[in-house]
């Protein structure tokens, strides 16, 4: 059980509070070392008595040669370093064991809230999927903690204690006589995770990504308690700790032998000579020092043990399965009735109100450190000032107000004259984006929607006169509108006159690549003049759609590589709702084809594949055309 005293040390007076700890037993510095002590000074009065009492002269002589030896070199052991470091490395693992240790809290939370259903299966989903994780943490405590093991020595144990069922309990034994060497503290995960997954089928998650969310927390879950594993598993190297152990003692038999009292010492060190002959002070507050640090870094070594210091892993086998099983059955879609609080008229308070005896703690709002240090006013008291003086000789200079100019100025400079007023910034990136990947404007109608408007700033206004009568006053297509705020980053960084302005197409959207020049074949010029010839009229095989005003003609042929295709202008068409067109399928004059060698082998298999291409194709047209809706019935 851990040893707390974070309320007697809450307040700091007098002397100090740590003063009062000093006469503590349990989890104490004395408690540590207390024997060790006792062995230390039963060998330092052994030798002093000896010392004294049973050696003679010449003998007295060869003990004191071995004191001032001791004396000398025992300080060539780096104690400090060594122990230090390596205390430091053990209090930085044992805190790290403690933040590994998972806590059901969160995932039973989120199985509340996804797994729905008040009839007894819903229930009891959730009240397994929360005993299947205690259960996995009841196990790996079992393989790390002496405590638990004691307490659930084997899977019968368990399920009397009722963290297993019994049929669940013949799998897992089932398991062990199959697979030994390995834990199965991962077996329950899996099963809970399998009637996540049930659930999900049952309709008791409505979605796939509540089912993500729980499947993550079981997994996070389970890597917290595989973490615990390899912590037990991976200690601190033992090399390290048998260097430590023997810095400690050994330096410790060295100061036995070497802080002992001795009769023949020089006339400076007479006096203090003296003060250790009958107990040695300082040797023994060595002794606490350095030997308690070593016993700490044994405590701490292993906090699932049986120290003063340990965690409390009984404890959280009992907290766990309480906490979780009021969560997901008897919190489960349950809360307080809405009522209106307390501050529902004042929207919020003032100050919450304090008790009498808590009056003296009543505190005020933290000042930053520069609150009480005055502010040095500007010169120009107009409140207008350059930020941004650098860029004087360049002759850049950004205000912020609203033009008082015609709405679709001719001037495109940066520069203008400011009034006290809001900037109104419309032609965001965002708003471009919004706008341009929109899918309720219609794909037809190149006049934009009317909300997408330019108001008066120099972009619009080389807009306006950039379209002058393909677009009406204030709009255009979105593509081509200048994005303001690309256009102001490219205007600080270049001053290059005749800059072209960003655009969403521009960014967006790649240029048309130029026309190339492909060479002409005699198989390419012959279905050329296939498609040039006399055209007769319709047969029965032709499908003609009447439409309103304009005519689309698909030309067809079973000898030419692609349709022709045209199209009239539409820009004038007086239908607002779309383009009305008739569609006609007429056969063109076959021409004799040209006589192949009949050693051509290649030439005729590319025309068998170009005449079946050419099918498709007319396959595909004719599913399209069937399935357009007839505007003139």
């Amino acid at each position: 059980m851990t040893v707390t005293y974070t309320a007697e040390v809450a307040t700091c007076r007098g002397f100090g509070c740590f003063l009062k700890l000093l006469f503590r037993w349990r989890g104490s510095i004395y408690k540590l070392v207390w024997l060790d002590l006792v062995c230390f000074l039963f060998i330092y009065y052994f030798l002093n008595i000896m010392y004294r009492a049973v050696l003679d002269e010449s003998q007295k002589r060869i003990f004191e040669g071995v004191v001032k030896y001791c004396a000398a070199y025992s300080n060539l052991i780096p104690l400090s370093f060594v122990l230090g470091f390596y205390v430091s490395i053990v209090m930085t693992r044992w805190w790290q064991q403690y933040s590994s240790i998972p806590w059901p809290d969160s995932l039973g939370v989120y199985v509340s809230a996804n797994v729905h259903g008040q009839d007894d299966r819903g229930r009891l989903m959730r009240r397994t999927i929360m005993r299947y994780v205690c259960l996995c943490l009841t196990m790996v405590l079992t393989n790390i903690s002496p405590r638990v093991k004691k307490r659930f020595p084997t899977l019968q144990h368990l399920y009397q204690a009722g963290l297993l069922a019994e049929n669940e309990k013949i799998v897992m034994e089932t398991f062990n006589s199959k697979f030994k060497s390995y834990s199965k503290h991962w077996m329950p995960i899996v099963w809970a995770a399998s009637i996540i997954t049930r659930a999900r089928k049952e309709g008791r998650i409505r979605d796939d990504f509540a089912v993500k969310t729980l499947i993550d927390e079981l997994n996070k879950f389970r890597g917290q308690a595989g973490l615990l594993i390899a912590f037990d598993t991976i200690s601190v190297p033992l090399v390290y700790t048998q260097v430590v152990t023997l810095a400690v003692y050994s330096y410790f038999v060295t100061a036995v032998v070497g802080q002992q009292w001795v009769e023949n010492k020089t006339i400076e060190e007479g006096f203090l000579n003296m003060i250790d002959m009958y107990f040695p002070i300082f040797t023994l507050l060595q002794f606490f020092f350095y030997m308690g640090w070593l016993k700490v870094a044994e405590s701490l070594i292993n906090p699932f043990g049986e120290d003063d210091d340990d965690f409390e892993v009984n404890w959280m086998v009992d907290r766990n399965l309480q906490v979780a099983y009021m969560i997901v059955d008897e919190m489960h879609n349950d809360h307080p009735e809405l009522i209106k609080d307390q501050y529902w008229d004042e929207i919020f308070p003032n100050e919450l109100p304090y008790t009498t005896e808590t009056m003296a703690f009543k505190e005020s709002h933290p000042m930053p450190s520069t609150a009480n240090i005055p502010a040095a006013l500007n010169a120009r008291q107009g409140g207008k000032f350059d930020e941004m003086g650098d860029d004087a000789a360049s002759g850049i200079h950004f205000t912020a107000g609203r033009n008082r100019g015609s709405r679709h100025g001719s001037s495109a400079s940066v520069s203008s004259m400011a009034v006290p007023n809001s900037m109104t910034r419309t032609n965001t990136v965002a708003s471009a984006l919004k706008r341009f990947f929109s899918t309720d404007s219609s794909k037809s109608a190149p006049i934009p929607s009317p909300d997408i408007r330019l108001t008066g700033s120099a972009s619009s206004a080389s807009i306006s006169n950039q379209y002058p009568s393909r677009y009406p006053a204030g709009s255009m297509k979105i593509t081509d509108q200048t994005i303001e705020e690309v256009d102001e980053q490219l205007t600080i960084t270049s001053m290059r006159a005749n800059e072209p302005r960003p655009t969403a197409q521009s960014i967006f959207m790649p240029p048309p690549s130029q026309p190339v020049d492909v060479p002409t074949t005699t198989y390419m010029a012959r279905n050329y003049n296939r498609m040039h010839s006399t055209v007769e009229p319709p047969t029965s095989n032709s499908f003609i759609f009447p439409m309103n005003n304009a005519d689309m003609e698909y030309f067809v042929s079973a000898s030419a590589p692609t349709p022709t295709i045209e199209c009239p202008d539409t820009q004038n068409s007086p239908n607002d709702d779309g383009f009305d067109f008739n569609i006609n399928f007429r056969e063109i004059e076959q021409t004799e084809p040209q006589t192949l060698d009949e050693d051509d082998d290649f030439e005729k298999l590319r025309l068998a594949r170009e005449k079946e291409r050419l099918e498709r194709q007319k396959q595909k047209l004719a599913r399209s055309i069937s399935t357009q809706p007839n505007q003139n019935p």
